[in-house]
């Protein structure tokens, strides 16, 4: 009996080593970091993404980093997260994908000071782009949202008064400027949007009086009223031209 014993422990003893998971392509990695995710795997995700990271954090696809940043949101690893976000910051103001990846993160960790602050980029970039794409009403509309909108929003909001040229949007123009502190004049850029929309809102007066009592004259202000006025110069010889047709019929 006690040579069937021995015989039994003295087995020859089989290890099983688990072999590191081969990816060839960022395709694979993303297809697998979603096959993860997709099975609430959150930690197999960012394990296979740390196995990647410090070789390739610099090529690495926006769905890759959102694959990940999805798996720290749902664990809660605040950590992993914001180690994520330092390597990719120079990325957030190209890649609105990403940026809301690192907002949703940050709301489920608590941490709302930081996604209120990223939450600040993403609507900044979203007004220009409405501007950029003759959508104005948007870039208003999200304005009107912002509690303490800054020189760079409210630069976008005049810009997209001074494409509207309602009186509605002078109406908001001259709203906006009243309660913009007098320190914030010396900003050449916030004035010259400013001029821009209410020369093309019609506002001439108060436009030329802004740009004379103005210390700090830069060329773009210039252009501004040069422009401005010389638009209105056009309409009228163009009314004047037709009212001249008019009365030779």
């Amino acid at each position: 009996m006690l040579n069937a014993l021995f015989k039994r422990h003295s087995a020859p003893l089989v290890v099983f080593v688990q072999r590191p998971m081969t990816i060839k392509s960022d395709a694979d990695l993303n297809i697998q970091m979603k096959l993860f995710n997709d099975k609430k795997q959150f930690k197999k995700t960012l394990e296979l993404f740390d196995e990647h990271k410090e070789k390739y954090i610099g090529t690495l696809s926006s769905f890759t980093i959102t694959q990940a940043l999805k798996a720290c949101a749902q664990i809660g690893d605040l950590q992993s997260g914001s180690t994520i976000h330092r390597h990719i910051s120079s990325r957030l103001s190209n890649d609105h994908y990403i940026l809301a990846s690192l907002i949703h993160l940050y709301m489920q960790c608590s941490d709302v000071a930081r996604a209120e602050s990223l939450f600040g980029m993403s609507k900044k970039k979203r007004k220009q782009c409405y501007v950029d794409n003759n959508l104005p009403e948007k870039a208003i509309d999200l304005f009107n949202e912002i509690e303490y909108p800054d020189d760079v929003n409210r630069i976008i909001l005049f810009n997209a008064c001074a494409q509207l040229k309602t009186k509605e949007a002078l109406d908001l123009v001259k709203k906006t400027s009243k309660q913009i502190p007098k320190s914030f004049y010396s900003n050449p850029r916030l004035l010259t949007s400013l001029l821009d929309a209410l020369m093309k809102c019609g506002d001439v007066a108060h436009a030329e009086s802004l740009f004379y009592s103005s210390k700090q004259k830069v060329l773009p202000m210039y252009g501004a009223i040069m422009k401005g006025i010389n638009r209105l110069n056009i309409y009228d010889n163009v009314e004047l031209v037709m009212s001249q047709r008019f009365i030779s019929f």
